[in-house]
């Protein structure tokens, strides 16, 4: 499956104004890479359920997976559960199960559930829910002719916990990934970033591995990102 392209889309105004620093997709990126799935975008949007809608329905369009984090809470500022359903031309529905889970999670915690937070219980129609046994906002899945969405909560500690137990084995096991990713990154100092990209341009214009350089004070990085079936 070489040709599979994944794609992250960040949810929340706090990204865009800069209040919130985006470690979700560096570290989404970098768990892709230990299954040898290609990335080749990452997207934030704010709170705003026409703008989401309009950059995931993108996403399906260009990308087979698309993973989402934030926007799964409980007001109404937390618009990707909307966003998914406009997206992909679904009516929401409230899965009732998920409600019994909320409300055992609550009074496990000894706090009061509010209206709100069943407003995490719906679900796009016909969307695949993933359990989210540490925390308040149940994930999901939706499929769209072919192409995927999965959408998980924007708190770092719940979104680990389900790209761990979840939805990296969801992915190995539905498209059979068993390729890696590695990446080198080679130091230079003393030598402008334009300089040694004339001397490595042929190396630059390969495919696998990819060969990219990055200026920095004092020194240049060589960067070299090389794909195949084992780490070996």
């Amino acid at each position: 499956m070489d040709t599979l392209q994944a794609e992250i889309v960040t949810i929340g105004t706090e990204l865009l104004l800069g209040e919130i620093v985006d470690t979700n997709s560096a570290w989404i990126a970098q768990r892709l890479t230990e299954i040898g799935l290609n990335l080749f975008y990452t997207t934030t949007v704010g709170d705003n359920l026409n703008r989401a809608a309009q950059v995931l329905k993108q996403s399906l369009e260009r990308s087979d997976i698309t993973i989402t984090t934030g926007g799964l809470g409980p007001t109404v500022d937390d618009v990707t559960r909307e966003a998914v359903a406009k997206a992909t031309n679904r009516p929401l529905y409230t899965d009732e199960s998920l409600i019994e889970e909320i409300r055992a999670i609550f009074a496990k915690r000894n706090r009061v559930i509010t209206a709100n937070n069943y407003r995490q219980a719906q679900l796009p129609q016909g969307a695949q829910v993933i359990h989210n046994p540490v925390g308040t906002a149940p994930s999901f899945i939706t499929e769209e002719d072919g192409h995927i969405i999965i959408s998980l909560p924007g708190v770092p500690f719940e979104m680990k916990y389900l790209m761990e137990h979840e939805v990296l084995p969801y992915l190995r096991e539905r498209y059979a990934l068993k390729g890696i990713i590695k990446i080198r990154v080679l130091r230079t100092c003393n030598i402008g970033e334009s300089t040694l990209g004339e001397r490595i341009t042929d190396l630059m214009e390969l495919s696998n591995p990819t060969v990219g350089t990055a200026a920095h004070p004092g020194q240049t990085d060589v960067r070299i990102a090389a794909k195949a079936d084992s780490e070996k």
